[in-house]
Formats: structure tokens, C-alpha cells, sequence
């Protein structure tokens, strides 16, 4: 349906359609005089959300655009403070707030439920965009800049500093990181894709503060700009601010932003470079083929290669993943499989890891030799529905997580925005589905694809990445060389000159701004209670607790069961059986047979834990193991059957299908490090203070990761160990048969009478047991003083402290002191100053503790004393009731952070369980929003002390020495 709808005067209108799948209309509009886009995403959803999208292109890898990004947001036209950014997170009730830097775009998005803030949050973004002040000193601090290691001794050696220096070296210590950015420089040998837009390390500090300003008039222009926003405030509204705030201060740029298609190679190119590795392995090499396909802005083109990548690489039922996670030649498909549709350009991918380097042509041949084997035999055609089908589900799917829901869709349609694409159609992907199903129905349809697009198609890339133990030091070398030659060349005047700008920016730094002239929201805005959901409870054997929610058509299932009394051995390989539980055979049917009938009835099956500490003990707990599915209401008799037939009859002998899924569990786990460097720090460091906290440590911690490299190792040397682990998971799924049972099921209100009965009597000979569970840890309470090595160029630090928990007076207190001393102290001291990519505190309630952090840390011995010097800062100084107020509405905001209609209604249902009533949640929501500075100093002076101390940093083998001399207990992978 199309229809004109009202406008500013300013705007033209183009068109707009009601999406019937996302219930939502798409309204699209152009700025006459600058011709910027406006597209509103218009819905009843209260949570309005707004982006600026900017397409961005670099022509190196000096991190212009990513720099860019980070200094815009130091201080504008109309909020010349320091620091807007964070500090407007402080001075707002926001859902999201952030800001992306992608291989051609870079973004400024955020979300708020609350209409004064997302205005507040509108004026900000909107000055700090088009109307920033990039100063000289903030691109020293975000970017890049020479220091002395002691600042005002010239005699001492030089040093690059930098926020997004630091943070690159971080990133390009991932292993995955280093294989697409290789990948794509020989993918795209002449265009913007060629280059690291985040910015390679080596090359940052050739940006100079010039070229920045260059890229900015060039590219920070509403003419290369898109407006994309979601929600319940008309566009009308919006786009006056639009209006008003920028655009009547611009004309039309005459030059126009653009990427160029790649030169197209005329026969297939193999290269090998090499990454950074402790050690070299013998299969230690990644081995990745890959193609450039068509433009992603054609929708056909767009689908066509969604599809086939689907039907491909979905599941292990996929003909092309079944072959690669069955391959002797690695030990898992490689982390980069699949398609890539972000750029103008797509480009599909696939390959394995844990390679033999001889070995790099063969795993070339197996590909494509399994590509012309599936052309040759085709595709079965239910395999083919079934992934329509999982397209359509994901389409109607309200995603919640991370992302407000309104963000999700606008970054679906982005990169087609920006690159001058069909946004609505993007969106509306119902025609397009339906138009395919009238093509698959030939059977040469997906052969056909897989020749054109891949077996025919002479831009063809074969990487193969191998481990090199000495690129490190090379590097490392490489870069002390050009800071000596650098010093060596500086004269009196230009050693001062740094000696100066670092004294500046210190002062820069630990100035006090004006934050009056921000806007703000304040506790008088904080929503007086927490929102009730509604439920109904159906007794019987399987109890069912319903919730009648907006879920677009589809049903949300989760059968939830009590845990039972396990054995030490049992629980430490807990995860690893939940992992396992939906991706073996079931009955009769074997893994591949099962994983093919899961994506014809459902969005997948997933098994998970749900463990948390009681109220009233840390160390005692209440456990529960959960089956979790959803499909569209027509399929719910299908679902409900296979989540039956998974629980009862799920086979413990597939020995081949355990193996390979240990292998990609290990390699996952082991990619995951440089990633989440900061939570495993943080998860070492609180594991001696309860018995959950150190079972964390055993399952997901740096202890679980080197549990899972040594099981995958003991499995490769005979089926021992595979037996071993297969008779424990028979002996815990037997104690789960038995175990007390109940069912949560999610749906819209007119379709519950008829879930509820078609689900209850398909689940009717569930055993539902009886017997009070007694899952429990051993109690714990202890120290550590650990340091783990591994390959990265940054440091991960933590410290954490044991507090108390449940619902002690202390703990909206302590909730609050995390944010305080984060605001006041720790983002100026870690990230600012000292160049980390971030920095902070938090309480975790679950573990008692209150933990420090820090993030892609080019420092560690003085990162630690800063987390001490934040505590005698709290101790010592005066604090403002503003601060205050600004930390209390930081832990609201996160409190309050709205999920999808089935995520809130599965939050309510799963704090309930684990005894949070609604009443208690107001009660603590209540303490916080009381809490006084004094009770903070009190907290801080009572529980953060020496003899409540743990530490835990996740680091460089460099720093072995620096660890040896603190007294660190030093484990390694």
C-alpha cells in the first residue's frame, strides 16, 4: 500500500509501504536542498530510536574514518565540553548509544524510550556530527600521538599512544580478524575494501591531524548523509528538528562520495601471508576460498546469494558444511563461512582451520570438488524449503539482545541506504520470498547458482594464513626501530614541542568542563514502576506458564527443568552436554536427519543452563536446564513433537559427531580471547570468591579454554575419551528424565488457548519426576593472583573484591559505587590517559563481587594502581549530588533496558523462578534511587581492601617478567 503522509515543508516525500511481516510502516524522504534521505521506520513502539548514517570511504589503512568517528564525538559547535559523548550517557536514561565505524559507513545511533531523551540525545548527536570541533588535542588522545615513556624526560625512549591505536592492536590480535582483513585486501585489489577501515597498527601513525580535517569536509556532509529513524514520533517531527538543529545550513555538495567496483581478476590467485602465533603448529593454518558475487543493493542478486549460502551452509545437514566439518584436513570449517552481504559488494567464503600448510590445495579441491558434486546432484527440494522457511521466520522474528529492535531493522536496511539501494524492499522481504518459491521449484535452479556464481566465476581467492612464532617480535621490532629512528631525527625544539603536547592534553584532560550547558534527564524522569506482565499459569503434570505477548506470529517454547544432583565430573562437563544436546540424533534418526527436520518445523533448537545464587546465600543456588525453541504458529504441533522426541530419545553414540563438535567448540573458544579479553579477566579474578563464581572460571573462564583445547587433544588420540564422555552424558540425562518439569510457552493472546492445548497433550508422557532437585557447588572462598599468557598486543586487567550479595542493605550501594567510579575517575585515568580502549567497574550480584576492568590496555602494573587510586579518590575527595544522580541513572537505564516482547516475557519468567518477585525488584530499584554518597564511601571503605583483593589479567607473553616481579601466579593456554 502506498500513500503520501505528511512531511516537513523542507522534505520531499517518495513513497511509503506498511510491511505486513514487521508490522511497521516505511516512509521514505529527500532533503530538497541537500538531498539527504530520511527513511522512518514509523511504529507504535515507544522506543524511538535514531542513526545517522555517513558513507565513509577510506583509500588506506591509516584509520581515518574509525579516528574520525571517535573525535567527533569530543565536542561540538553548540556543547564545546571535553566529552559529550560519555558524558551525556551519564546525564540520559538511553537504551542504546553508540556510535560504528564499517568498511564504508560509519554510524551514530541511539534509542530512548523516554521522549525529553531521546530530544536531548537528537540535539547532541546532530551538533556533534555535522557541527564538531575535532581538536587537535582530542585527536592526539583518540588517535594517535608520540610520547616520551617518561613524559618529561626526552632522554627516555618515544612511544605511540592512542585510544584506537591501542584498540586496533587489540583487534588485529584476533586471529579472525587478521584472516578477513587479509582476505579482503586480495578480494578488492583497487577499491576502499582493500583497506582496514579500524585502521592497521602499523599504519595509524602515518594519519597526520590534516589529512582528518580533509576527510571530515568531505565525507561529514548531508548530502553523503542518510537519516534512518524508528518509533512512534512522527517523521514530520523529526525532521523539522532536522531542519532547524542542520540542514538549513547547508547547500547540495556538487561532488559525490562513491565506491567503485573491484577490478575483476581473470583467473583464480593463491596467496599466503602469515599471523602472530605463540607457537608454530603443524595444523595451525587457516585455509579460506574465496569469490566476489554480485552488488548487494540488487535485491535478486542479494537473495539468490543468501539463499545459496543457506542451502549450502546452514546446519551440519548442509551438503558443503557436512563435507568441511567432516574433513580430515582441519579441525573445524573456518570461522569466515558464509556470505557477506554488507558491502556494495558481496562476497561468499568458506575453508577450515587447523590445517596442515602442505595441505592448503587440497582443502582448495575438496571445496570445489564438493561444489561440482552437489551441482551435479542438485539440492533435495524439502532441504531447500526448509531454508525459505528460516528465512521467513527470521523476517518476522522482533529481535531483542544487544540491539533495541528498532536498531535491528535500521541496520538491515543501512548499507543498502547507503549505497543508494531499495530500503522498503530490503525490508519487506515477503514479495522477494514469495517469488523465489516459484524459482526453486526448478531443480537446475540452486545447480545453476552454484555454477554461475561460484564454479564459473574466475575471481576466485585461495588464502591460506599459517602461524609464524616470530611476527610478533618482527613487529614489535619494527615499530621500537621507527620510534628510535623518529627520536634520532627530532630536534631540541621538536622534543620540547612533544613534551608540551603531552602536558597539554594531560590538562586537557583533567579539566573541569561546564556540563550545565548539556542537556539532561534527571531521577524526576525515571518511570515510577516497573512494568507487570501478564501470565497465566495452567496446573497440571507439566505445569505451563503462558504469556501473551506481540510476537509477530510466532511461538516461543522452553521446556524447563529442575537440575538435578549431579557429580563434580558432572558439572564440569555440564555446558559441553547442553551444547550437544540439540545437535545429535534423536531415536532412530541420526544428527544430519534431525538437524534437517529442525529447519523445516523451527527457528533451531537450543539447550542452555540457568544458575544463579539464592537471596540469602551466595554459595547456595537454584539451577535449571532448559530446551528452547520457537517457530510460526502453524508449526507448533511440529515443533512441540521434536522438542519431545530431542528430551526423550536424544542418542549418546554418534562418535565421529562429538569429536568434530569438541573440535569447533575448542576453535571457537580459542578465537573468542582477544574478543572478551576483559570479562575473562574478570571472571579469573572473581573465582575464588563462591563456588558459582569458581564453576564459571571451570566452564567459560580461561580455565574452561584450556579444558576444552586439552579434551579436544585427548579425543584426537583414541575414542577413549570420547566413550568416556558419552557414558557421563547418559548418566545426566537419565537425572534430567527424572527431574521435576515445567513448560513456558510465548505467544500472541488470540492463539493461547489453542498452543496450550495442542502442547499439553503432545507433551502428556513426559515423565515429569517428582523429587526435589539438589544441584549444588562446593562453597568457595579464597584468593588469586593470576596472570594467563597468550598471543595478543594489549592487556585485559581486573581486580575484584568480595562484597556480599542477595538482598543485603549493601547492595544498591555497591550497584552504584561501578558507575561512580567510572564517571568520576576511571574513564579519564584508563582510557584517556592512559590509552586503553575502555576501563571501568561493575558489581556482579550473582558472585558477590565488585570487580575492576580494563579493555585493550596498552598498560597493566599502572592500570592496577589506578584501580587503587579510584578507591582513595572515592575515599578522599568531595563528590556532587550530580554525579550521584547521573551514576543512579546509569544503573536505572541498564535496569529498564526494554528486550523483544518474548525476551521480557522469558526475563520476568526466569527472575521469578529464581525468587526476584516483582515486589523485591521495586524494593531494590527503591534503594537505589536512595542511595547517598555517604553510603558509597562507606561500601568502598568496608568491602574494596587489600585483604578483600583478588587480581587477574589476561596478557602478552612479553610481560612475563613485569608478572614474575609482582608475584603472579603465570598459567598459559
Amino acid at each position: 500500500m502506498t500513500n503520501r503522509t505528511a512531511h516537513h515543508p523542507a522534505f520531499t516525500f517518495l513513497r511509503s509501504e506498511f510491511i505486513d511481516a514487521l508490522n511497521v510502516t516505511v516512509q521514505e524522504f529527500e532533503h530538497t536542498v541537500t538531498g539527504a534521505k530520511h527513511f522512518h521506520i514509523a511504529s507504535d513502539n515507544d522506543e524511538n530510536v535514531f542513526l545517522v548514517g555517513l558513507k565513509t570511504i577510506p583509500t588506506d589503512s591509516c584509520g581515518v574514518a574509525h579516528i574520525l568517528e571517535h573525535t567527533v564525538l569530543c565536542g561540538s559547535e553548540r556543547f564545546p565540553v571535553r566529552d559529550p559523548f560519555f558524558m551525556m550517557i551519564r546525564r540520559s536514561l538511553n537504551t542504546f548509544m553508540n556510535a560504528f565505524t564499517s568498511s564504508d559507513w560509519t554510524a551514530y545511533p541511539f534509542a530512548s524510550k523516554n521522549k525529553k531523551d531521546f530530544n536531548n540525545l537528537l540535539d547532541v548527536y546532530l551538533d556533534a556530527v555535522f557541527f564538531s570541533r575535532l581538536d587537535e588535542l582530542d585527536f592526539s588522545q583518540e588517535g594517535h600521538r608520540l610520547e616520551f615513556a617518561e613524559p618529561d624526560n626526552v632522554e627516555s625512549d618515544l612511544t605511540f599512544k592512542g585510544v584506537v591505536f591501542n584498540e586496533m592492536k587489540g583487534a588485529m590480535s584476533s586471529t579472525t580478524s587478521v584472516l578477513w582483513q587479509t582476505l579482503t585486501k586480495y578480494l578488492f585489489p583497487n577499491n576502499t575494501y582493500h583497506f582496514n577501515s579500524g585502521g592497521e597498527p602499523a599504519d595509524i601513525p602515518d594519519l597526520s591531524y590534516q589529512d582528518l580535517l580533509a576527510f571530515y569536509r568531505t565525507h561529514y556532509h548531508p548530502s553523503n548523509a542518510v537519516f534512518m529513524t524508528f518509533g512512534d514520533i512522527p517523521a514530520e517531527t523529526l525532521q523539522a528538528e532536522f531542519e532547524a538543529k542542520v540542514l538549513s545550513r547547508f547547500e547540495r555538495l556538487d561532488t559525490q562520495v562513491s565506491v567503485p567496483n573491484a577490478k575483476r581478476y581473470f583467473s583464480p590467485v593463491r596467496v599466503e601471508e602469515g599471523y602472530a602465533a605463540e607457537e608454530v603448529k603443524e595444523d595451525g593454518s587457516h585455509v579460506v576460498v574465496g569469490w566476489l558475487l554480485g552488488e548487494s543493493t540488487d535485491l535478486n542478486q542479494q537473495f539468490e546469494a543468501q539463499l545459496l549460502s543457506s542451502v549450502l551452509l546452514d546446519n551440519s545437514a548442509s551438503p558443503l558444511l557436512r563435507v568441511l566439518e567432516n574433513s580430515d584436513l582441519g579441525r573445524a570449517p573456518s570461522p569466515l563461512c558464509g556470505l557477506e552481504d554488507s558491502n556494495k559488494e558481496m562476497s561468499f567464503m568458506c575453508g577450515l582451520e587447523g590445517v596442515k600448510r602442505e595441505d592448503a590445495e587440497k582443502v582448495e579441491k575438496l571445496v570445489l570438488s564438493t561444489l561440482e558434486e552437489i551441482a551435479e546432484k542438485g539440492v533435495p527440494q524439502e532441504s531447500v524449503d526448509a531454508m525459505l522457511h528460516q528465512l521467513e521466520l527470521s523476517q518476522r522474528e522482533i529481535g531483542g539482545g544487544g540491539y533495541p529492535y528498532g536498531l535491528q531493522l535500521i541496520l538491515a536496511g543501512l548499507s543498502t541506504a547507503v549505497h543508494s539501494g531499495d530500503v522498503i524492499a530490503q525490508l519487506d522481504l515477503d514479495p522477494v520470498i514469495e517469488a523465489m518459491r516459484e524459482k526453486v521449484q526448478d531443480k537446475a535452479y540452486i545447480p545453476n547458482l552454484i555454477k554461475t556464481l561460484l564454479l564459473s566465476n574466475s575471481h576466485r581467492i585461495t588464502l591460506t594464513l599459517s602461524p609464524d612464532d616470530a611476527l610478533e617480535a618482527r613487529r614489535s621490532q619494527a615499530e621500537t626501530d621507527r620510534l628510535s629512528q623518529i627520536k634520532a631525527g627530532l630536534s631540541d625544539a621538536e622534543k620540547q614541542q612533544i613534551v608540551k603536547r603531552s602536558a597539554d592534553l594531560k590538562a586537557r584532560q583533567s579539566q573541569i568542563d561546564d556540563m550545565s550547558i548539556l542537556p539532561k534527564v534527571g531521577l524526576e524522569d525515571v518511570p515510577a514502576r516497573l512494568p507487570e506482565y501478564e501470565r497465566e499459569e495452567v496446573a497440571g503434570d507439566l505445569p505451563v506458564t503462558f504469556y501473551p505477548q506481540g510476537t509477530n506470529g510466532l511461538v516461543y517454547q522452553q521446556l524447563v527443568i529442575d537440575l538435578p544432583e549431579l557429580t563434580e565430573e558432572e558439572i564440569s562437563y555440564l555446558p559441553l552436554f547442553s551444547s550437544m544436546m540439540t545437535e545429535l540424533g534423536v531415536g532412530e534418526a541420526d544428527y544430519l536427519t534431525v538437524q534437517e527436520r529442525q529447519a523445516q518445523v523451527c527457528g533451531g533448537l537450543g539447550a542452555s543452563n540457568s544458575i544463579r545464587a539464592t537471596i540469602k546465600d551466595r554459595q547456595a543456588l537454584n539451577g535449571y536446564f532448559i530446551l528452547s525453541t520457537k517457530a510460526l504458529v502453524p508449526n507448533v504441533k511440529a515443533m512441540s513433537e521434536l522438542l519431545k522426541d530431542t528430551i526423550l530419545n536424544v542418542r549418546f553414540d554418534e562418535v565421529n559427531r562429538v569429536k568434530e563438535l569438541v573440535a569447533q567448540r575448542r576453535a571457537r573458544r580459542e578465537q573468542s580471547i582477544t574478543g572478551q579479553g576483559h570479562s575473562l579477566a574478570m571472571t579469573a579474578a572473581s573465582s575464588a570468591l563462591s563456588g558459582l563464581a569458581a564453576q564459571q572460571e571451570q566452564w567459560s573462564g580461561m580455565t574452561g579454554i584450556r579444558s576444552a583445547i586439552a579434551l579436544d587433544d585427548a579425543m584426537k588420540e583414541d575414542d577413549k575419551a570420547v566413550n568416556d564422555v558419552l557414558a557421563l552424558f547418559k548418566g545426566m540425562h537419565a537425572k534430567l528424565l527424572k527431574a521435576k518439569k515445567q513448560l513456558l510457552l510465548v505467544a500472541e493472546p488470540q492463539h493461547e488457548a489453542s498452543i496450550v492445548s495442542d502442547v499439553q497433550a503432545i507433551l502428556a508422557d513426559l515423565p515429569v519426576g517428582a523429587e526435589d532437585t539438589k544441584f549444588a557447588l562446593k562453597p568457595v572462598d579464597s584468593r588469586v593472583n593470576l596472570a594467563w599468557l597468550t598471543s595478543t598486543q594489549v592487556s585485559f586487567c581486573s581486580k575484584a573484591f568480595r562484597t556480599v550479595s542477595g538482598d543485603h542493605d549493601d547492595v544498591a550501594a555497591l550497584t552504584v559505587l561501578g558507575g561512580f567510579l567510572r564517571n568520576g575517575f576511571l574513564h579519564r585515568v584508563i582510557r584517556e590517559q592512559g590509552g586503553a580502549y575502555g576501563g571501568g567497574a561493575s558489581f556482579d550480584g550473582s558472585t558477590g563481587s565488585f570487580r575492576f576492568y580494563s579493555y585493550r590496555d596498552p598498560r597493566l602494573t599502572e592500570t592496577l594502581a589506578d584501580f587503587d587510586a579510584s578507591i582513595e579518590w572515592m575515599l578522599t575527595e568531595t563528590h556532587t549530588e550530580e554525579a550521584l544522580e547521573e551514576a543512579v541513572l546509569g544503573v536505572i537505564g541498564s535496569m529498564d533496558k526494554p528486550g523483544s516482547p518474548a525476551g521480557e516475557a522469558q526475563g520476568d519468567f526466569y527472575v521469578q523462578l529464581h525468587g526476584r518477585s516483582l515486589a523485591y525488584r521495586e524494593a531494590f530499584r527503591a534503594k537505589i534511587l536512595a542511595v547517598s554518597i555517604d553510603q558509597l564511601q562507606q561500601v568502598a571503605k568496608t568491602y574494596l581492601t587489600k585483604e578483600n583483593e583478588n587480581v587477574a589479567v589476561v596478557t602478552s607473553t612479553s610481560k612475563r617478567e613485569e608478572l614474575e616481579a609482582l608475584g603472579f601466579d603465570i598459567q598459559a593456554l
